[in-house]
């Protein structure tokens, strides 16, 4: 039976604190000076980070032993461009956005002094190039800003995800030059952006959609219908809206549109109150007439689902960032605790029980990094990477609950308030096994891959 919380040890929770507060620094003038110092490490990385991380690939092959120069890396070997953008990342996480995460929590809120600072850090353009406003860095390098921010606020990493690996990287492959030129700068400046595919009637089932997108005769397509668990949109100032332009071709007929948030008939409706994650704003959207030039379209008629799909499944790494991060957030705020709690005239870090849980979680979290950044390595190498997406969503997913659950028991009493941060890790890692697919939707994608390879 678990004891009252009056009777945890005021001293551990005092030396807890106090190491939690060592590892934390808010202090606004510091905060200040590390925001400055983010915001000129990326504009640094931005001049010489591919080319640095071209000359030590993980997938060069070699041709000699004896050449030291050609050996491949360790997955989690970073270049030095790479380790100089996570340590301002984290140092950004720790200085700006902790003091506010319980607050953003609470109120279910995103503070629009934490987004204008993503902005400003350069923080929403990751890979965009720098001539349209971006740091023009790495896919790599997306997904590391993705995890480490994950590691203090996974509402706030998945903000900076979505704007990453699915808006910017759409426009990226899909938009035509003036499309690009319009969007890309806004988006990684100023713009808050939002992925609109999901329906009451269509989650899993994407393509199933019932929002149509009809033409008329000048040209122009009107757009009716609802759309459903959009995250961001009520920050959003631009929406990728996906709608079918001809439902007779069934998915071939879903077409992507570039739409602002001030087009006359879109409507943005209730937000949801979640269980977790709930600074990112989560929505019901609805189309009512709502008119859009044929220049919206992106990627050409029809090829809607094409992007979807694609944009999904580099989402999914990034979602597996994400996950990784938060595992390691509840396993870094449970450590200190752990080891100044006394039961039995020892730490509760002494107990072989404690220590064997440890060791398991330390492993799957290392095991759900190594996944993910193969994976992200493969995507940004060219090489096929959608089975290694899919699993790389499911574990981490999987781990992020495990882990979450895990610290929660480890400091036990104390670990089920909210004067800690593990309570709110173990709400917000639920949902990683449902957004961008679910679990079961990943481990289809891995038997259908599998079974391929061996019907070749």
């Amino acid at each position: 039976m678990m004891q009252p919380f009056t009777r945890v040890s005021r001293k551990a929770l005092t030396r807890t604190r106090a190491a939690l507060a060592a590892r934390t620094t808010t202090v606004a003038t510091n905060a200040l000076r590390q925001s400055a110092t983010i915001s000129t490490n990326v504009t640094v990385l931005a001049s010489n980070s591919l080319r640095s991380f071209h000359s030590r690939s993980p997938l060069r092959s070699s041709d000699s032993d004896a050449d030291a120069s050609s050996i491949r890396p360790p997955l989690t070997l970073l270049s030095s461009e790479e380790e100089m953008l996570r340590s301002t990342v984290s140092a950004f996480a720790r200085d700006v956005i902790q003091p506010k995460v319980a607050e953003m929590d609470q109120k279910g809120m995103l503070d629009p002094a934490i987004l204008s600072q993503l902005f400003s850090q350069g923080l929403m353009g990751v890979e965009t190039p720098s001539e349209y406003g971006g740091a023009g860095l790495s896919f790599m390098q997306s997904c590391l800003v993705i995890e480490e921010l994950a590691k203090i606020d996974p509402a706030i990493s998945v903000i900076v995800d979505i704007q990453n690996t699915l808006l910017n990287t759409s426009l990226m492959k899909y938009g035509t030059p003036e499309q690009k030129s319009q969007w890309l700068p806004r988006l990684a400046t100023d713009t808050l952006g939002s992925f609109c595919l999901s329906e009451s009637g269509s989650g899993s089932d994407a393509f199933a959609m019932k929002t149509t997108a009809t033409l008329q005769k000048d040209g122009t397509y009107k757009i009716n219908g609802t759309k459903q668990w959009i995250s961001n949109a009520r920050e959003a100032g631009f929406f990728l809206v996906f709608a079918n332009a001809d439902p007779s071709k069934g998915y071939k007929g879903i077409t992507a549109f570039l739409v602002a948030r001030d087009t006359p008939g879109l409507n943005i409706g209730k937000k949801e109150d979640k269980m977790g994650i709930r600074a990112s704003s989560t929505c019901e959207l609805s189309f009512d007439d709502m008119v859009v030039s044929p220049d919206s379209i992106l990627g050409g008629v029809g090829n809607g689902y094409k992007i979807a799909i694609g944009s999904l499944n580099e989402g999914r790494i990034g979602i597996g960032a994400q996950m990784v991060g938060l595992a390691q957030g509840a396993f870094d705020a449970a450590m200190p605790y752990i080891h100044a709690r006394k039961q039995f005239g020892q730490t509760i870090s002494s107990f072989q029980g404690v220590q064997f849980s440890v060791a398991s979680m330390a492993t799957e979290i290392e095991a759900a990094r190594l996944m993910v950044y193969n994976a992200a390595r493969l995507k940004e190498a060219g090489q096929p990477f959608l089975q290694q997406a899919a699993m790389a969503k499911l574990k981490a997913s999987q781990v992020a609950e495990r882990v979450a659950s895990q610290a929660i028991e480890w400091m036990g009493g104390v670990g089920f308030t909210k004067e800690f941060p593990n309570e709110k890790f173990y709400r917000d890692a639920k949902i990683g096994t449902i957004y961008e697919g679910t679990s079961n939707l990943q481990m289809q994608t891995i038997a259908k891959n599998i079974s391929k390879q061996y019907q070749q």
